[in-house]
């Protein structure tokens, strides 16, 4: 089983950044697809990015251009650079992981509850 924790979360102004960090335990980090989620209030659970074993990313329409994912295997973190933020960014932001590519892709597609590992979540904030 892998754990995740979640961190960076917070509150910025229009146009501001932060960087997610998502601290992985066990030894299976390597086997596991990654990925970014988040929830904004009345909202449904929605795919950010993903990366996958091989280094494959993937990312929503809404953050592309504006987010970068990224991982440090030495550090088994997983990141989420979040750049030029938006009202609409604000979300509990959830870092999640599976051992089946597809389950995880599959997230994106509204699928999400089928993910295997969640983080408890990070909030961010965006002021406009």
């Amino acid at each position: 089983q892998v754990q995740l924790k979640e961190s960076g979360g917070g509150s910025v102004q229009t146009g501001g950044s932060l960087r997610l960090s998502c601290a992985v335990s066990g030894y299976t980090y390597s086997k596991h697809c990654m990925g970014w989620f988040r929830q904004a209030p009345g909202k449904e659970r929605e795919g950010v990015a993903y990366v996958g074993t091989y280094g494959t990313t993937g990312y929503a329409d809404s953050v592309k251009g504006r987010f970068t994912i990224s991982k440090d295997n030495a550090k088994n973190t997983l990141y989420l650079q979040m750049n030029n933020l938006k009202p609409e960014d604000t979300a509990m932001y959830y870092c999640a992981a599976d051992l089946k590519w597809g389950t995880l892709r599959s997230g994106f597609d509204g699928n999400w509850r089928r993910v295997a590992s969640w983080g408890q979540g990070t909030r961010v904030t965006v002021s406009s």
